[in-house]
């Protein structure tokens, strides 16, 4: 591929749209707790980030114990939603038949719900083998960590610089810039928000895009630049 090595997706609202549907279920457990939050709230503060990190987060911010029942209620509830009820992205399929291999998947979902998620909206056979999960290098290694984009550049011996990440949370792109890769930040997804584009640019994409239609065109671009330099 002329400009880049490598393109590496997300995938939790980028290629399947899940993010609202966990940001649904996370609100009410957060809630029930004693935590009030709303799910536009929800998606804006923690998108990208574990239910592990994010109960962290909440427990730091509100000085409020939250039980260890919380991770597995979560886990149990999310994947029954999922699994009926996760769609892809509009125009991923499309999108993704216009842009040269190699791509792959760097993601903070586990391998089963990647495997899942991937499998029911018709995806899984479009990345093959190619998609790796945060958690399979441990605990703490997830997004905003580097480690996973640097794990799957290293599987195909992709230079950093000439990487390509497509993104949709601040999280997620604080990752990748962080790997010393470039980045466009994606806000087609149900969970989007008004400020989000801004967001993204702010925590450092180059462009957002709200359609993957528009990501074919963006990539040769922003090929055509990276070679120029």
């Amino acid at each position: 591929m002329n400009g880049f090595d490598l393109i590496i997706f997300d995938c939790d609202g980028v290629l399947v749209d899940s993010e609202i549907i966990a940001a649904e279920v996370e609100s009410a457990l957060l809630t029930d707790a004693g935590y009030p939050i709303g799910v536009e709230e929800m998606g804006e503060r923690f998108a990208g980030m574990t239910w592990h990190n994010i109960l962290l987060a909440v427990e730091r911010e509100a000085s409020i114990p939250l039980s260890a029942t919380l991770l597995d209620k979560s886990e149990k509830l999310l994947d029954l939603r999922l699994a009926q009820e996760v769609k892809a992205i509009d125009g991923v399929k499309a999108m993704l038949s216009r842009i040269p291999r190699p791509y792959c998947i760097c993601s903070n979902s586990s391998a089963h719900r990647l495997d899942m998620m991937l499998s029911k909206v018709g995806l899984r056979e479009v990345f093959g083998p190619y998609v790796y999960s945060a958690k399979d290098l441990g605990p703490d290694r997830v997004k905003p960590k580097p480690d996973i984009f640097l794990h799957g550049a290293k599987q195909f011996g992709a230079n950093p610089a000439r990487t390509l990440v497509i993104e949709d949370s601040v999280h997620g792109i604080a990752g990748a810039r962080a790997a010393g890769m470039r980045v466009v930040g994606f806000t087609g997804a149900s969970h989007t928000y008004p400020s989000h584009a801004d967001r993204l640019t702010e925590a450092g994409a180059e462009t957002v895009i709200s359609r993957m239609s528009e990501l074919p065109e963006v990539i040769a671009a922003l090929a055509e630049w990276q070679e120029a330099i």
